[in-house]
């Protein structure tokens, strides 16, 4: 059984398709908030969400924020990514699914000589563990026994060759697999033993093989299940540090996962919740980072957009309530809002059908200064001279909605374009080729980005690197909304 299995990386390209598949996401699921903002609500005094996502299913169980938890009232981002790749346990439960250890007529059955091997010093421990596990009803014991069946024909390859890393990993899922099958009304082993067997094999596992990002990116995983046992303790602080360490070499062993990248975020966003205070922003401020970039490999990834709405919001009730500015930002608060919005509305216009993304945005779409999605200042050209020297260049207001990007202007601004006989920069998003950031000695220094289309570049300034940020989510999450076929959603949010 291969064990190049990255269980997320299907989703690439699909935004439907559902990245938690063990159960799917709980599309029932909601938050639920006793004080919501009212209609015409001030984004200078934010709306408190006493509760975060509440889910009916419990493949919830797996989120990263713990309701009981949370000193704070904050927006929950989504559950964690799943802990297994599905085809490797799908395709491993479907090879046993005849298969019973006692069946001398199953035709998987290990042979004589492999039977009679029983595991020994380091695998006896494990073994005894998913040996213990009972089940409270039919379909759970079966699929138990198929678990204990891989489990004890990996521990009989690892017996005859103990470098076989392949037969460590695998057994790790088997492991992590079991953890689902505890039940606490049993005399089963803790979730949290089977969890580190599991991170044991994967030490394991990566100590012979290095390379196997898949094995770091499962690790991870186990790791922070383990942490979420755990609560708000210090051990579980050093158990989200081990797994943002793993997340981050599986990102530099595979690179290309925009999965890892929003699991890792979601590990330093659990961890921002329980290290000292002046930690926190740096590490809340790397967590958005990784959102982004997961974003960045896969504009659609409406899991990562929504998580990363979430992080703004809670740094911008931390800066709201503390009055302390984002260090190396100083980005308001009530633009950190107005932000936060902007991601929240973008994940429920990418998949308006998912009613935790719905609920949300009722919270926070008056943050946004409707009705557009986004108002700010960018430094430009004069209208089709692109190339004109740095001191013609003046900073202007924009508006961006779902149909294009626009420049407006005040009074004083009006007389002098209409005196040079020019005209507004508009750029309908239909037309757009591409947004990407861009260095060029024939621009002002700064941070300046290009938004290429059919007719021809713009380009743009923005104040800070940072608000430049925002300003190329922005444009190509709307480009992205229109290439979806979602325009129409986006139009109701903004427009009302």
């Amino acid at each position: 059984m291969s064990t190049n299995h990255d269980r997320s990386e299907s989703q690439n390209g699909d935004t439907e398709h559902n990245p938690d598949s063990r159960s799917p996401p709980p599309e029932e699921a909601a938050i639920q908030s006793t004080d919501g903002p009212s209609p015409g609500h001030d984004v200078g005094d934010p709306p408190k969400l006493d509760h975060i996502i509440a889910s009916n299913d419990s493949a919830m169980d797996s989120t990263i924020v713990d309701p009981g938890l949370q000193k704070e009232p904050a927006i929950s981002a989504l559950p964690i990514e799943d802990a297994k790749p599905s085809i490797t346990m799908r395709e491993l439960l479907g090879e046993l699914k005849n298969v019973d250890e006692d069946s001398p007529t199953a035709v998987a059955t290990p042979s004589r000589s492999q039977e009679s091997k029983q595991p020994k010093g380091r695998n006896s421990a494990a073994m005894a563990l998913i040996n213990s596990i009972a089940s409270s009803d039919e379909e759970g014991r079966t699929r138990q026994r198929m678990l204990k069946f891989a489990a004890k024909r990996y521990a009989n390859a690892i017996e005859s060759n103990p470098e076989d890393y392949d037969a460590l990993y695998n057994w790790a899922l088997v492991l992590q697999e079991s953890a689902d099958n505890v039940n606490s009304d049993t005399n089963s082993p803790s979730k949290d033993a089977l969890l580190e067997e599991a991170c044991k094999k994967y030490a394991e596992a990566t100590n012979l093989n290095p390379a196997l990002h898949d094995a770091y990116y499962n690790w991870a995983i186990a790791i922070s299940d383990r942490a979420k046992l755990h609560g708000r303790t210090k051990e579980a602080e050093e158990l989200w540090k081990q797994a943002t360490k793993n997340y981050e070499i599986a990102v530099k062993l595979n690179w290309n996962s925009p999965q890892a990248l929003n699991n890792w975020g979601l590990a330093l966003q659990e961890l921002s919740s329980i290290v000292p205070a002046r930690e926190k922003q740096t590490i809340v401020k790397s967590a958005i980072s990784k959102f982004r970039a997961a974003i960045q490999l896969q504009f659609d990834f409406h899991r990562a957009i929504y998580n990363l709405g979430t992080v703004l919001y809670g740094l911008a009730e931390d800066t709201s309530r503390t009055g302390v500015p984002v260090v190396g930002n100083e980005i308001p608060f009530n633009e950190l809002y107005s932000q936060s919005a902007i991601y929240i509305a973008a994940a429920h216009a990418l998949k308006p059908n998912y009613s935790v993304y719905a609920s949300a945005l009722k919270l926070v779409r008056t943050m946004l200064p409707l009705p557009y999605l986004k108002v700010g200042h960018l430094t430009v050209p004069p209208v089709g001279n692109s190339v004109a020297p740095h001191c013609d260049w003046n900073r202007f207001q924009f508006v961006l909605n779902h149909e294009a990007l626009q420049q407006i202007h005040d009074d004083e601004q009006k007389h002098v374009i209409g005196a040079n006989n020019e005209t507004s920069i508009r750029v309908e998003i239909v037309n757009i080729v591409s947004v990407k950031e861009c260095s060029d000695l024939s621009l002002p220094p700064g941070p300046s980005f290009s938004i290429d289309t059919i007719h021809g570049p713009f380009f743009l300034m923005a104040d800070s690197r940072e608000y430049m940020e925002t300003w190329l989510d922005a444009i190509r999450l709307v480009y992205t909304i229109f290439a979806r076929g979602k325009t129409d959603v986006l139009a109701g949010i903004i427009t009302g």
